[in-house]
């Protein structure tokens, strides 16, 4: 942190001990990048760096950082004498002095302003210095690791010893030793996750639990401690991620504690050790294999952990803990039969394959045995391989395959995160961009680094699959059993109770009334001989869904509406790991549910190979509509056809969001590219069979435009289509030239009614989507079409504030080249020209407070309309739109997402505001794209089922749905905060 931190730089300097580096695809540009930079500086510090990067690779990795890495070119270039410090110093000494003198200044610093420009300072270094050893081949991964969570520890106890001295002097706080204050504080603060296990990745958040142990605090005799420790806590965590001119130390996150959305930051270590006894659950077991005292009272902290002990290390291996582990399995994001593993856009971390699959190949084992074997209790993920290699429970090559792939991918996720300072996991979407990740991640070519990538993904998925086939226990190899046998046979109900079923005797009555009932499906013999073949087979996949009682329930109410069953039982028949998925959809979204007894056809997609893999793109979707269309022999088949892609589309790109195979914004891209295909299509049908019986008018040109979801690409799947439909026409000759021939304004109300209608008519497959016009000009009272220029007329002279806001989202879906380019330059000047930002901030809190008198906006669950909601984040970035576009017009985007991204490069957006919005959008949008998919009614939690509330919890990226609660009350109280900062 300054020049006098030793690093033995004579002995060891840091530029001449690389071995490794990006590979620079473009090396004149970042070359000369890196020379702009330097020639900057003093002359004696650019000689400085310049000398220092004659050593072997160094000048590579400076050029690699310039080229692929914004957030670390920023660190090199903030601080040129930091670089030369770092560049010459020994790492390993470095780190340790840097880590201590900073220790020393916290304790001795004279208030927070202090403490907080320190510790970020620490933190930058830090950062530059591991990034450095990683990138230039120094440290292996897991010293990496080490030295990340060294600094986390190191920043947490500096924060927390900070404010408990400060506490000391203000007399709250009788401190047996004064320079010890946390000895006997009763404050004990828990490292969960990688930091507990020492494996932290490089833009990692750090997950803490804070108790306190009432009976045991150093407190003065009138002070309470719970408020006390609550007020403290958050002043930590305020220390370590608050954003300011210099960056943040880390983001927190206190909300693995108990029943975290009824529960203080700061629980009583009795009411901790009461919840884990009688409330604990498997996912708070695992979490706690890794937990650490890491701050605090560190003694009371062991003590603690050891209490904790029993809730996590059970004393046999009975039918429970195998239940607890069936459990965990369940909650995975994956299903067993899908071999295809992307790379563009694959998860390193929860993707097929990923990080995520070794660490619960490992901790699965430690659950079942480390109550008996006491030496399995170890946290850091390779040490639990090792151990279980070392006790028989896997062989040493599967743990050398899993070591070599989970140090691959740590590396990986380590390179992906070094770019922007984000916590990402996943690789680019497309293959160029991969590319320049393989070129930073040291490979020549995107191909190269794809081959090891799926090499590793490949190994570890198959030693997770093959970990969990069959029954742990071998219990479910018992001799075939009378499935019609009913639940008097005793067999039967062992058997079922063996293969994970609570309810054994429920789902044997079940059953039984499957084989002897009178289902409408099973009526025809082939039929229900092909089903009473399959029985054995969809009940061991049931008890592989979530909630395997539940499944049975859900399949039962499918079995009982489904019309016709022979191929759709042949099809799960033949491919029966897709009965745990189709349990899923049957449990979680009875929409999906009832579209497939209604069309089971539509199952058929599930067994694409192309299912799992990449999203298709509208190329793509285009070429199956046109194959879905071409033998349609009318018009009636043409609609009829239509509705069957969009429905298939529907439940598929469904199926992947509640398997957890699709991010909420791959599904928007989705759901609006299958959309505008059809749009398209419709348009074409429609113009062409419209002039077959009114002629065209001489010039004529219709355009569609999209607005709302469909336009800024971000819809559900219960979206409606908002649209706008323009028109021109040579016009001095208005007529159409049919046999019956229609004037002007007449031709185009009449197409778009006919347009309207090809949506919304109910066929035998049901309405296409349904359609809103109200955002064309003067609304519902104004006509259905407009004329190009009246519209542009309407939008300079009449359109409100919040006809502009919509427009920001206008996007041309279908028109020819020459009229989509002038509707759009029509739409740009509007958009761009100069506006009071006053007065339009105004009128977009007038609108957002009458929303919310007619809405409400009380209802946390009301993701849309709720205080801090999602029309808060569409206000603002309407609004900056609106209020910079004149003079920033490269604001303008019709996604939300991207025009937060622009707000924050162009200035008019604060760096950390639009973290939180950004953060806070992808949490809404994840959610809102199960609730559309799930629920058709007003969200209730305490109504819901367990599979739908499980699914948002997995959606919303938290072990269970209570702290998915707390996570959302918090991210709303933001949201709003950034909304009165910038709107007001």
């Amino acid at each position: 942190m300054n020049a006098s931190a030793p690093g033995n730089a004579e002995r060891h300097p840091l530029a001449a001990r690389f071995v490794a580096g990006p590979y620079v695809s473009a090396p004149d540009n970042a070359e000369q990048r890196l020379g702009d930079w330097l020639s900057e500086l003093e002359p004696a510090q650019s000689a400085a760096i310049g000398a220092l990067l004659q050593h072997p690779n160094a000048r590579d990795i400076l050029r690699g950082i310039a080229e692929f890495s914004p957030y670390l070119f920023d660190l090199v270039r903030a601080d040129a004498a930091r670089l030369v410090r770092l560049l010459s110093c020994d790492p390993e000494p470095h780190l340790a002095s840097l880590i201590e003198n900073t220790g020393d200044a916290v304790w001795s610093a004279s208030g927070e302003a202090d403490v907080v420009h320190l510790l970020r300072r620490m933190k930058a270094e830090a950062a530059l210095l591991i990034a450095l050893c990683d990138i230039g081949g120094v440290w292996p991964v897991m010293r990496v690791t080490a030295a990340l969570t060294d600094l986390a520890v190191a920043s947490v106890q500096m924060a927390l010893r900070f404010l408990l001295r400060h506490e000391t002097a203000r007399g709250r706080i009788g401190a047996s030793d004064p320079e010890r204050p946390e000895v006997g504080c009763g404050l004990i603060v828990l490292a969960m996750g990688k930091m507990g296990a020492g494996e932290l990745n490089y833009s990692s958040d750090i997950d803490l639990i804070v108790f306190f142990d009432r009976n045991a605090t150093s407190l003065v005799e009138d002070i309470e401690p719970q408020p006390f420790f609550v007020r403290l806590t958050q002043a930590m965590a305020r220390l370590l991620q608050q954003r300011t001119g210099d960056g943040y130390v880390f983001r927190v996150d206190l909300r693995l504690r108990p029943d975290p959305a009824s529960t203080q930051v700061a629980i009583s270590t009795e009411a901790a050790l009461h919840y884990y006894e009688r409330e604990g659950r498997t996912w708070e077991r695992a979490a706690m294999i890794k937990a650490r005292p890491c701050a605090g009272d560190l003694a009371a902290g062991e003590a603690l952990v050891g209490e904790i002990a029993p809730f996590v290390w059970r004393k046999h291996l009975d039918f429970a803990a195998l239940a607890d582990v069936h459990d965990m399995k369940r909650q995975m994001q994956t299903f067993r039969g899908q071999s295809e593993i992307a790379v563009e856009g694959h998860n390193v971390k929860v993707g097929r394959g990923g990080i995520r699959e070794i660490e619960f190949f490992a901790q699965t084992q430690q659950l079942i045995a480390g109550g008996r074997h006491p030496e399995l209790r170890v946290r850091p993920t390779l040490a639990a391989l090792d151990v279980l290699a070392g006790s028989n429970w896997i062989t040493y090559e599967a743990r050398d395959e899993l070591t070599a792939a989970y140090e691959f991918l740590r590396r990986v996720e380590h390179r992906l995160q070094m770019v922007a300072d984000e916590q990402t996991h996943s690789l680019p979407d497309d293959p160029e961009a991969v590319g320049r990740f393989a070129n930073f991640f040291g490979y020549a070519s995107r191909d190269a680094f794809a081959r090891d990538l799926i090499g590793h993904l490949n190994i570890v998925q198959g030693h997770y699959s093959r970990l969990f086939e069959g029954d742990p226990a071998g219990s479910a190899k018992l001799p075939d059993v009378d499935y019609a046998a009913g639940p008097e046979d005793q067999r039967l109900l062992d058997h079922l109770l063996a293969l994970g079923f609570k309810k054994p005797a429920m789902v044997a009555t079940t059953v039984q009334q499957w084989l002897t009932g009178d289902y409408r499906a099973l009526r025809v013999e082939a039929t229900r001989s092909a089903f009473v073949e399959f029985v054995p087979g969809l009940i061991d996949g049931l008890a592989h869904a979530e909630e395997p009682d539940n499944a049975v329930t859900a399949f039962d109410s499918f079995l009982q509406a489904l019309q016709r069953g022979g191929r759709l039982i042949s099809l799960l028949s033949q491919n029966p790991d897709l009965v745990a998925l189709v349990a899923l959809i049957l449990g979680a979204a009875p929409r999906l549910g009832d579209m497939l007894a209604r069309q089971p056809q539509i199952m058929d997609g599930l067994i694409d190979p192309r299912f799992f893999g990449a999203m298709p793109d509208r190329k793509e979707l285009s070429e199956r509509l046109a194959t879905t269309l071409k033998d349609a022999d009318s018009y009636e088949d043409f609609l009829d056809r239509l509705r069957l892609f969009g429905q298939e589309s529907l439940f598929l790109i469904g199926t992947r969001i509640l398997s957890g195979t699709v991010s909420a914004q791959q599904a928007s891209t989705a759901f609006a590219d299958v959309a505008e295909g059809i749009v398209h299509t419709v348009h074409g049908l429609v113009t062409d069979q419209f002039a077959g019986q009114y002629g065209k008018i001489r010039d004529q040109e219709t355009a569609i435009i999209a607005m709302g979801r469909l336009g800024s690409r971000e819809m559900t799947a219960s979206s409606d289509l908002d649209l706008i439909l323009l028109y021109d026409y040579d016009h001095e000759q208005p007529d159409s030239n049919g046999e019956r021939s229609l004037h002007g304004a007449q031709y185009f109300a009449r197409f778009t009614q006919r347009l309207i209608s090809a949506f919304t008519t109910r066929t035998n497959y049901g309405v296409l989507y349904e359609i809103d016009m109200r955002l064309r000009p003067s609304g519902r009272a104004g006509p259905l079409a407009s004329r190009l220029d009246s519209f542009a007329d309407y939008q300079e002279r009449e359109a409100w504030t919040w006809e502009h806001m919509a427009l920001t989202r206008a996007r041309v879906i279908s028109a020819s080249p020459a009229f989509r380019a002038k509707i759009e330059d029509v739409i740009r000047a509007v958009l761009t020209r100069p506006r009071d930002p006053a007065a339009t901030a105004a009128d977009v809190a007038d609108m957002r407070r009458a929303i919310a008198q007619e809405k409400g906006e009380d209802d946390v669950w009301d993701l849309k309309y709720a205080a801090g909601g999602i029309v808060d984040i569409d206000f603002i970035a309407q609004y900056l739109q609106l209020a910079h576009a004149a003079d920033k017009p490269d604001i303008l985007n019709v996604a939300t997402a991207a025009v937060l991204d622009n707000a924050a490069r162009l200035g008019v957006l604060a760096q950390s505001d639009a973290e939180v919005l950004r953060a806070a959008a992808r949490l809404y949008h994840d959610l809102t794209q199960i609730l559309r998919l799930c629920v058709s009614d007003r969200f209730n939690p305490a109504t819901a089922g367990e599979d739908l509330l499980r699914v948002m919890a997995r959606a919303g990226d938290t072990p269970d749905f209570s702290t998915l609660e707390a996570r959302l009350r918090e991210t709303q109280a933001e949201v709003r905060r950034v909304f009165t900062a910038v709107v007001g």
